[in-house]
Parts: C-alpha cells; sequence; structure tokens
C-alpha cells in the first residue's frame, strides 16, 4: 500500500499552472451593479505558492470562487495548463484537480480523522473502503498523525483540525490548493505551527497553492509571489517576489529580505485599505 502512496501522491505530485486574463466580475448587473473585480490578471506557474492580500472587500474570495468553480465570471478568461478553463460563455465547475480549504472547519463531525481523510477516495468510487483507509492511514503516518485517527474533531484542537482538512484535500491528488484564510481565527502559538506543517506539505507536493490572507506576515513567510490587490473593484495593484530561500523556518523572518518584503507589502495595502475606509466599503468577498 505504500507503494500506491507513491504512486497517487508522491510519484505524481504536481501543480497547475494558471492564467487569470483581465478577469471581471460584476454582481447584479441589471440592478445594483457591484464591481467585485475589474480586468484582474495574473499568471501563477505551475507549482507556485502564490499569497492574495488586499482590503476586505477587494474581491479575493470572488477570485478564489470563481477558480474553484463555485462562481461565474463576468469578462475576461481563465486557462489551466493551457486551456480554456473559464470565460464569458464557459463556466469552470468544481473539480478534484482544485481543492478547496476554508477559514471555517469543514470536517464532518460524526466521522473519525481517519474516515474523514479517506471519504474523498472512497467517494470516488476508485478505492475499496479498506484500500482509502489504508492509504489515509499512511499519509496521517507521513505527517506524524497517526496518533489521532480515531479520533473525533471536536476532540481536536482548531489547529489540529486544520492539519486533517488540508491532509484531506492533499489525499485527492489535486494540482491546486485553494486555501481561503485557513489560520485567520487560530492563536499566534497555533497560526506558527500550521505555518510549519504547511510549508512542510508544499515543500515535499509542490502543488499550486492559491493562498488568500490579510496577514501580511504570514504571505511573505508562506509564498513564493505576495499579490496586492486594490480596494473594490478590485484589479492587481502589485506583486512582490518573495526572494527567499526555501526550505523555511522562523530564522527567515530576521533576513532583511523579508523586512524589505514586509515595509513594502504593509505600505501597499494601506493605501487601499485608507481608500475603502474612506469611501465607507463594507465586506462583500
Amino acid at each position: 500500500m505504500e507503494q500506491l502512496i507513491n504512486k497517487k501522491i508522491i510519484d505524481q505530485a504536481h501543480g497547475s499552472s494558471i492564467v487569470i486574463n483581465n478577469v471581471s466580475k460584476i454582481y447584479d448587473p441589471n440592478g445594483a451593479r457591484v464591481v467585485a473585480l475589474d480586468g484582474f490578471s495574473l499568471n501563477i506557474k505551475e507549482g507556485e505558492f502564490v499569497a492574495i492580500v488586499g482590503p476586505s472587500g477587494c474581491g479575493k474570495s470572488t477570485l478564489l470562487n470563481i477558480l474553484a468553480g463555485f462562481d461565474t465570471l463576468t469578462n475576461g478568461e481563465v486557462y489551466i495548463d493551457g486551456k480554456l478553463a473559464a470565460s464569458q460563455d464557459k463556466a469552470l465547475k468544481p473539480g478534484s484537480d482544485r481543492v478547496v480549504v476554508f477559514q471555517n472547519g469543514s470536517l464532518f463531525p460524526w466521522m473519525t480523522v481517519l474516515e474523514n481523510v479517506s471519504y474523498g477516495l472512497i467517494k470516488s468510487g476508485k478505492y475499496s473502503k479498506d484500500e482509502a483507509n489504508n492509504v489515509a492511514t499512511s499519509l496521517l503516518s507521513s505527517s506524524n498523525l497517526n496518533d489521532i485517527a480515531l479520533s473525533y474533531p471536536s476532540q481536536l484542537s482548531s489547529g489540529m483540525q486544520r492539519r486533517v482538512e488540508i491532509l484531506r484535500a492533499l489525499i485527492n491528488n489535486p494540482s491546486v490548493l485553494l486555501l481561503d484564510e485557513p489560520f485567520r481565527a487560530m492563536d499566534t502559538v497555533s497560526k506558527s505551527l500550521m505555518h510549519q506543517h504547511l510549508l512542510d506539505i508544499y515543500d515535499k507536493y509542490k502543488k499550486t497553492i492559491f493562498f488568500i490572507t490579510h496577514d501580511l506576515e504570514e504571505a511573505i513567510y508562506l509564498a513564493d509571489t505576495v499579490v496586492v490587490m486594490t480596494t473594490r473593484p478590485g484589479t492587481l495593484k502589485v506583486t512582490l517576489d518573495v526572494n527567499i530561500a526555501r526550505p523555511r523556518n522562523k530564522k527567515s523572518l530576521l533576513t532583511e529580505n523579508y523586512k524589505n518584503l514586509k515595509r513594502q507589502a504593509i505600505a501597499s495595502v494601506h493605501e487601499e485599505a485608507k481608500k475603502a475606509f474612506e469611501r465607507g466599503e463594507r465586506e462583500l468577498a
């Protein structure tokens, strides 16, 4: 069964390239006409870790929902691995190649950790329950979580629950992980541990990661590229190349590169947040 793990997750580990070309999203076009995104463009390389930051309501989550297939775009195109995935006339459907981890927990409370992690494989119909459980057990063991395999979500800390959610997403071998502020509600210590867990997963599997956050330090510490969005209507303001070597640890936060990037990010986001505040913008997505 270890060979099955290697075949499904490690040997075939890959990320997709994503091209977001001039994407706009208008809610209620014939009524209130709220422009959430306006001509947003971004190229994400295969296996790249991209963090999206910006003031509340700038369209970060709208963009993630378009990539996940939960929402449609009004204008523009999205290409995945060079193929047209979404346009004004083509809706992108949710798929196992793109898995979302939300800020609010989504584990099934009536299932054990093992059952939660193996659920996707069983649901796919490609694995028997025993096969899926064996794969899930090996994956939990590789992340040092085998001791909680028979625990229920209510018995776990928020950080531990989030680790399980990420593994549940990873076990389906997606090419893209879409993370919507997954650590927002965590205390400082739990968040720090989750950062290291996510970095370990990224270093090992090299999935393309699209990560939304309000935490600038988190964005710079985790990502290859930090994208700052403007206030609504959201578009790209600036991209910051995070030239900090991997693998990373807390010592990375002490480097001059990190400090310089943090200053640039704070200045860019503060400028947009001030505009949003002055306009009295309310948070949409």
